[in-house]
């Protein structure tokens, strides 16, 4: 196994320095500025502490996300053929100083599969996809990786992710009842916050380009953004290609590795 796999299943995630090349990330970052209608010069016109992007599926943005060294992360921790190669990009939640605490400040899991089918009028907005009920389940249906994908410079007071590191091996245990139906996301967060109170928190911070790649059920958070910059980022998911199963009688991928470390089986 390689030190990236390895890492990867102690910790949870992996920062990748670079992923993205700069001028492509860059121009991703200009093309997210167009998105708010602020000047980048002007703080002032900064109005809103967060301003959220659904999806973006141009080129700049499908290429950031399939980049080489990404798809050989994705082959690595997943497995060559067992994701689906990504053609879209989002959601954004685009950060601005503020005293503000955002909605997201508390420590929870992404969810990975809707209780329904979702409709054209769901994928409006953030706001209509919150009105979505979704779940997860022991086997992370719907869901290979996370991807936090840093599109400015992000700093210790930019809002950087908040990362409970190794807290995926918590989440296993408290899924594995629910079987494959899962369980609500909403109803699932106290128990994880719960369940991981005792691990060291990281702070997903970097360069433009950089990305963190992380295990589906990594305890993460937002938080207030004390600095005086932007903070520009995508939270991306990569789809399993097919069921991801922990208990399969065939080699396991690191993903799959780690859920079973957190089974304890």
């Amino acid at each position: 196994m390689t030190e990236l796999a390895d890492r990867f299943i102690r910790d949870g995630f992996v920062q990748l320095p670079g992923a993205l090349p700069e001028a492509l990330a860059r121009t991703c970052e200009s093309l997210l500025w167009e998105e708010t209608g602020y000047d980048p010069a002007d703080p002032d016109t900064w109005v809103s502490p967060t301003h959220w992007v659904l999806y973006r599926a141009d080129e700049p943005f499908v290429d950031a996300v399939n980049s080489p060294t990404l798809v050989a992360a994705y082959d690595e921790l997943v497995g060559p053929g067992r994701w689906l190669r990504r053609d879209h990009v989002g959601a954004f939640p685009l950060r601005f100083p503020s005293d503000e605490e955002p909605a997201e400040s508390g420590w929870h899991i992404d969810a990975a599969f809707p209780d329904r089918e979702l409709t054209d009028d769901d994928l409006e907005s953030v706001e209509t996809m919150r009105e979505v009920g979704f779940r997860v389940n022991v086997n992370s249906r719907g869901r290979a990786l996370l991807l936090l994908m840093l599109f400015s410079d992000v700093g210790t007071d930019d809002s950087p992710t908040r990362i409970r590191v190794g807290s995926h091996l918590d989440v296993p245990q408290l899924l594995d009842p629910y079987g494959s139906d899962g369980v609500d996301s909403h109803a699932l967060g106290p128990m994880i916050e719960q369940a991981s109170a005792g691990r060291p928190v990281a702070h997903a911070t970097g360069r433009c380009g950089d990305v963190y790649v992380c295990h589906p059920f990594l305890v993460h958070a937002a938080q207030t953004h004390r600095g005086t910059q932007h903070r520009f980022m995508a939270q991306n998911a990569i789809e399993p290609a097919d069921a991801l199963d922990p208990r399969a009688r065939r080699p396991l991928s690191p993903v799959e590795q780690a859920i079973r470390a957190g089974l304890n089986d």
